[in-house]
């Protein structure tokens, strides 16, 4: 895991770029790499390249970064692991290609000089590729399938910047932070801003599965190189739920294996539920020593708490056992860093608890961990997601054979009805979206929805999206699975949406953007491709039964994990923000939000904002999810935009 960046004035004249520049850059994310740096000044001085190492594979100083092929005139930086690259180079020696290292970032290179842009279907792993040819007088930028790793770019004005943080980009005298106002539109309504678009201005990321190209010419070409479409065939019956049991286990215990690829100390996070316990089972099995197992906790909200669950499994399964416990005050000291941290916004408060666990296992001496998210995706383990299914399949798809002009006038009717009673806001949002002949699920983590949003603009903002809505950031993707594979079910296109949007661009972010900062790696078993294809083309009957999910997972990990974990009620990896706000964190709100800077924009209004504060702080209405997403929105504000 590493931290890159570069610059390239691709139609300048002569060069102008300076190492200094590059430097800057580089190490505005030392977090990311506290073991060694580098850069390289290339095209006459038209263009630079910076690299921050921690090191993982070959510790040794032939893992150093900028680093050419056997040519000499193919350059990369490279952030993430490639966990098949030992096979790999034996095919690559066999064809002539000499080695310098035993890396995996050499691998990449080589399989580059002999493919072209065609490399990147050989690789297994998680990553941001940076690759410079020379001959060909292009940079090419690659993120990983599933979107483990960021990687961010500006491109203006025959400049060409790109970095894995935000930051890092800013550090370019020609770049000015703003405000994206259409980010900040759909930011609310999904937490995060969904790629290619980035909060700020003319910064944008490189959405999974996706390679940028830019040549000499200035043109760049985004193109998509793997999606996460389920398998094209028509339906079919149920398969043998034995042989899909064996099947996901040998797909996950091979995940694990390749994920313990490490010249460095590792461990699994592990919160006591079902993936993490499933990753401590599965990597104790080929551990001769115990497993490192971490654990955070809550002073201040025990309900949230799963250490019981957590020391059972690091009993049985003779971990050596960390654990950390938190609260308000934490939380409190790490807001300031949890800004900077994140580069925009993401509205999730499990980076709280995120990053003091992170640094209980950096202080440990740990550097790399496996975590457990994914499954819940690919599985369809949340209890929204079940009942998103229950809905389409009781009642939403039978609404939807009445004519449009009928449901339109149906939900004119009950939606005035339904707000009159101030409740079930979640209900009306879902008529407004069935008599505007919207789909049923957007995602799995909607906050300001099309109904409630308008209430928290300005004036200003609501004339300007009058016409607007976050459908858009979501309708070419349901659009692609319809086109594509027009026989999928509901359960696949909801899976597929989140594969999209939320896993990369919200969990996956954050998990990357945290653990970074105490310049751990962190790694993600149950997002393996292979299992995610699987996963994929699991029908609807294999993934819930009755009222749960995850049927089939948990049927194949009763070999390993205890029956009463398995089927236990679903808790999942929360923060007590409803009480912080409740209990200490209001001053902190007013002082950051209520008398923001932000405010001189005219985004939002304050007084609704102030009646959702008080209605929250005496208990009338759960808002702390909303306002959770306005205080990181503020705080961003004043540290990147204001601030700058």
């Amino acid at each position: 895991m590493c931290g890159i960046c570069g610059v390239w004035e691709y139609g300048a004249s002569d060069g102008r770029v300076e190492r200094s520049l590059v430097e800057r850059m580089r190490d505005e994310m030392p977090h990311r790499g506290p073991d060694d740096a580098g850069e390289l000044i290339f095209d006459a001085g038209r263009g630079g390249l910076g690299f921050r190492r921690l090191s993982i594979i070959d510790l040794s100083e032939a893992g150093h970064q900028p680093m050419h092929g056997c040519r000499g005139d193919v350059w990369l930086v490279f952030n993430g692991e490639v966990y098949n690259h030992a096979a790999l180079r034996e095919g690559l020696k066999a064809r002539g290609h000499v080695y310098a290292s035993q890396t995996d970032s050499e691998t990449i290179l080589h399989l580059y000089e002999e493919r072209g842009l065609d490399f990147v279907h050989e690789l297994e792993g998680d990553y941001a590729i940076a690759l410079w040819d020379a001959g060909l007088e292009r940079i090419v930028l690659v993120r990983d399938r599933i979107g483990v790793k960021p990687l961010y770019f500006y491109h203006q004005n025959g400049r060409f910047i790109f970095a894995s943080e935000i930051k890092a980009i800013l550090q370019h005298p020609a770049v000015t932070p703003d405000v994206d106002e259409e980010s900040l539109y759909h930011y609310l309504t999904f937490l995060t801003t969904p790629a290619p678009r980035t909060l700020f201005r003319d910064i944008n990321k490189i959405p999974a599965g996706h390679m940028a190209v830019i040549g000499r010419d200035g043109a760049l070409e985004l193109k998509q190189y793997w999606d996460a479409l389920p398998p094209a065939r028509a339906a079919e019956e149920r398969p043998d739920e034995e042989e899909c049991k064996a099947e996901i286990l040998r797909l996950l215990r091979e995940s694990i294996t390749k994920r313990m690829m490490s010249d460095v100390p590792f461990g699994v996070f592990l919160s006591g539920g079902v993936d993490s316990s499933a990753n401590v089972a599965l990597m104790a099995e080929q551990m001769t020593r115990p497993v490192e197992t971490f654990t955070v906790g809550f002073r201040d909200a025990e309900h949230l708490n799963e250490l019981e669950s957590a020391r059972r499994i690091a009993r049985d399964f003779g971990t050596n056992h960390h654990e950390v416990i938190i609260a308000a005050e934490e939380m409190q000291k790490f807001l300031p860093d949890l800004v900077f941290h994140q580069d925009e916004p993401i509205a999730d408060p499990v980076c709280v608890p995120l990053y003091y666990v992170s640094k209980l296992a950096r202080d440990s001496g740990t550097i790399v961990v496996q975590v457990g998210e994914g499954a819940d995706e690919i599985f369809s383990g949340y209890d929204n997601y079940v009942r998103h299914l229950r809905i389409y399949e009781k009642f939403w798809q039978h609404a939807e054979r009445v004519p449009q002009a009928m449901r339109r006038a149906a939900s004119a009717v009950a939606r005035p009805a339904l707000e009159a009673t101030g409740k079930k806001r979640a209900a009306i949002e879902l008529i407004r979206r069935l008599g505007a002949d919207e789909p049923l699920f957007w995602g799995g983590a909607i906050v300001y929805d099309e109904t409630f949003k308008p209430r928290v603009l300005s004036e200003k903002m609501r004339g300007r999206f009058a016409s607007r809505s976050s459908l858009e950031a979501v309708s070419p993707y349901l659009q692609r699975i319809e086109s594509e594979r027009p026989q999928s079910d509901f359960l696949s296109r909801m899976t597929y949406l989140e594969l999209k949007l939320r896993l990369p661009e919200l969990l996956l972010m954050r998990v990357d953007k945290i653990t970074m900062a105490t310049s751990v790696e962190a790694r993600v078993p149950f997002l393996d491709h292979h299992l995610v294809e699987y996963a994929m083309g699991l029908p609807r009957s294999l993934k819930v039964e009755g009222t749960s999910g995850k049927h089939i997972l948990k049927r194949a990990l009763e070999e390993i994990l205890p029956h009463d974990l398995l089927y236990s009620p679903k808790r999942g990896f929360g923060a007590p923000i409803r009480e912080w706000f409740r209990n200490g964190l209001g001053e902190i709100f007013d002082a950051h939000l209520m008398n923001s800077p932000m405010r001189r924009r005219d985004f939002f209004d304050y007084k609704f904002i102030a009646r959702l504060m008080e209605e929250h702080r005496r208990g009338a209405h759960d808002w702390s999810f909303h306002l959770w997403a306005l205080l990181n929105l503020s705080m961003w504000y004043e540290r990147w935009i204001e601030g700058a």
